[in-house]
């Protein structure tokens, strides 16, 4: 009897804060998330829409710089006795990648910079902003139907997350009567993707500049794939343009209402009343999950509150940088890799595609400015709007990754994702799924397409 006292006065409690929250969807204006970014007051500003190629392209000079930097390594401290990565990024591990990265790696730049630019890329200017893409066009007999897709990275990723994934996208196979034709953005203030010269560009105002870019493009309705910043930033354009977006699909799907909140208390208490039984580990125990997040997010605080402070120990550092950044690639593809001398690196990813990531961020300088979304998204102006609190009615799929960051249960998504047509759990991956099981994100991605396309029918 007691258990059932608690759920029952849970359950009351939620539909309270619920009813508090406002059970009626948030109206969004979307005039209140346009402006000009770019530098100076824009009076004047008259927008290129053109679409200009881009390739990457480094001089020598800029290279030996790198080399030269990566030779002049600072006298580290040496890991405690018996420690791998539980105190960060394990100094003797460190040591070994600035080796390969200034001989091996940077031997054969040429050779890298061509893979990084082996699909056509653009820069196109939007809101004030020059925005680089990705932009790959099938090649498929006529008569096979092409679909949109708009893929997104977060942070502290990039566009060389999809690498592996969109060849897999882009061709004919026989799990799919379509194929995609793929745009990957750099977000503003990442990679080649001009930074604001305005404080508040959150996610929300990126979702806007998305979808003024697919428009530019050509393309009124899209598929929408994203994960970390590119998940809340596909929810929102599905959320503010759901007769564009054909479905979305996430594989890190969140909410931060109050009644999700409540709904994830209230699981708890009984969790296999709401989760299949082999999944409750996905979310519960509670305490442990939320003693995992604390132990992951200082960098997250810290950017959230003073980016440009550590963005300015980074920038033009690159062993700093690639310490700081190689980390997340660890511990958020597993946080059992804390436990390992070489925080297992080299299960999943080859050091020449973690360096690539690390070369973008170095190349452009964007350090600083890929970390200031987390200061505007978690501003308290940009809270407050609240737009968890929308409903969204485009088809919606979840793809749960064991060790993801965070996790949220379908009985607390479904209050924002009204029309939730798949929600799958993997006991295997992390947070950087593109870039991990490029293969398994694809197969749960065309699984979601094939249901949205049969219902279209």
């Amino acid at each position: 009897m007691g258990l059932k006292l608690i759920i029952m006065v849970a359950v009351v409690g939620a539909a309270v804060m619920y009813y508090l929250n406002g059970t009626a969807p948030h109206v969004v204006s979307l005039d209140q998330l346009e402006q000009y970014w770019g530098p100076g007051d824009g009076k004047n500003y008259k927008e290129d829409t053109t679409i200009k190629p881009f390739k990457i392209n480094y001089s020598n000079e800029v290279i030996d710089k790198l080399r030269a930097k990566l030779n002049d390594v600072p006298k580290f401290s040496k890991p405690l006795e018996g420690t791998a990565f539980q105190y960060g990024f394990n100094s003797n591990r460190l040591l070994e990648i600035i080796t390969y990265w200034k001989t091996n790696y940077l031997a054969k730049w040429n050779e890298r910079e061509k893979f990084l630019n082996q699909f056509p890329q653009f820069k196109t200017q939007i809101q004030g902003l020059d925005i680089h893409f990705i932009h790959v066009k099938p090649k498929v007999p006529s008569g096979v139907k092409v679909l949109p897709l708009l893929l997104l990275h977060g942070w502290p990723g990039s566009v060389r997350e999809f690498y592996d994934i969109i060849p897999m996208l882009t061709s004919k196979t026989e799990d799919k009567n379509y194929v995609f034709e793929v745009i990957v953005p750099s977000l503003p203030g990442y990679g080649w993707s001009q930074a604001a010269s305005k404080q508040g560009l959150s996610t929300s105002k990126i979702a806007v500049i998305m979808k003024k870019l697919m428009t530019r493009i050509g393309h009124k309705h899209f598929y929408v794939q994203g994960g970390d910043w590119g998940s809340l930033i596909g929810n929102q354009i599905a959320t503010f343009f759901q007769d564009n977006v054909l479905g979305v699909h996430l594989n890190m799907c969140g909410l931060q209402s109050t009644s999700a909140i409540m709904k994830t208390f209230v699981a708890s208490f009984m969790p296999s009343l709401f989760i299949e039984n082999q999944y409750v580990d996905f979310y519960f125990p509670a305490i442990p999950k939320l003693k995992e997040i604390v132990i992951e997010s200082g960098y997250l605080h810290l950017q959230a509150t003073k980016p440009d402070t550590i963005g300015a120990a980074l920038v033009g550092n690159p062993i700093g940088l690639a310490a700081y950044i190689l980390e997340k690639f660890s511990t958020w593809t597993n946080p059992a890799y804390r436990e390992l001398a070489d925080g297992g690196l080299e299960k999943y990813y080859t050091l020449d595609s973690l360096l690539d990531n690390i070369m973008i961020y170095y190349l452009t300088d964007t350090i600083t400015t890929s970390q200031r979304i987390y200061y505007e998204t978690f501003s308290n102006h940009e809270m407050a709007l609240k737009f968890d609190n929308t409903q969204t009615q485009v088809p919606a799929a979840c793809a749960k990754f064991k060790y993801e960051l965070a996790q949220t249960i379908d009985w607390a998504l479904r209050d924002h994702f009204i029309n939730l047509v798949q929600s799958n759990h993997f006991q295997d991956g992390g947070h950087f799924a593109a870039m991990q099981l490029p293969a398994v994100l694809y197969k749960d991605l065309v699984q979601f397409v094939n249901k949205v396309e049969k219902k279209t029918k």
